[in-house]
């Protein structure tokens, strides 16, 4: 069986090729790069700029860890969605596609567990500034940590195995 279900290394209700699989998976990653690194984007620059405000100084040691995290892990989810470009680009040319595919992918999954990360760390600083360290704080990104995991992990794994379960009826 293949990724998509198939013995025979054709795509379950679709006719193509391997090279024009790993075309179609490529446009598709592209697509999911370009929202993920739009938010990235916005994320890492309004980062980059907390430590020149005049805010800054005023964090506790805490807050500061925090931020250090928060923008180390900022810079590594910046490299794992811009890695899979970077990968394309070095490898065109010298009959890689399928297995450009899979290693961009594995680059953008490790992106998205990056970007979870993120955004946690990027809350819990906020929140603790916001709410003055109350233990609130925790509690709140604790329930978004909860939904980002729903949404960007349980919700597909659900969604595969249920066509799994459909595809072996």
């Amino acid at each position: 069986m293949t990724e998509d279900g198939g013995p025979d290394g054709l795509a379950r209700g679709r006719h193509e090729t391997p090279e024009e699989r790993a075309d179609r998976r490529w446009a598709e990653l592209l697509q999911e790069l370009r929202v993920a690194q739009t938010g990235v984007q916005i994320l890492f620059g309004f980062l980059l700029t907390v430590v020149f405000q005049p805010g800054f100084a005023r964090l506790d040691d805490v807050g500061r860890d925090i931020y250090v995290v928060t923008v180390v892990l900022g810079a590594a989810t910046t490299g794992s969605l811009i890695g899979p470009v970077s990968l394309h680009r070095l490898v065109t040319g010298h009959r890689l596609k399928p297995q450009t595919v899979t290693w961009a992918s594995r680059l953008t999954v490790l992106g998205l567990v990056l970007l979870l990360c993120t955004m946690v760390s990027a809350m819990l600083l906020i929140l603790r500034v916001a709410l003055h360290g109350s233990t609130a704080a925790v509690w709140l990104v604790g329930g978004m940590l909860a939904w980002f995991v729903l949404c960007w992990f349980v919700l597909p794994v659900c969604a595969r195995c249920s066509a799994r379960r459909d595809g072996d009826r």
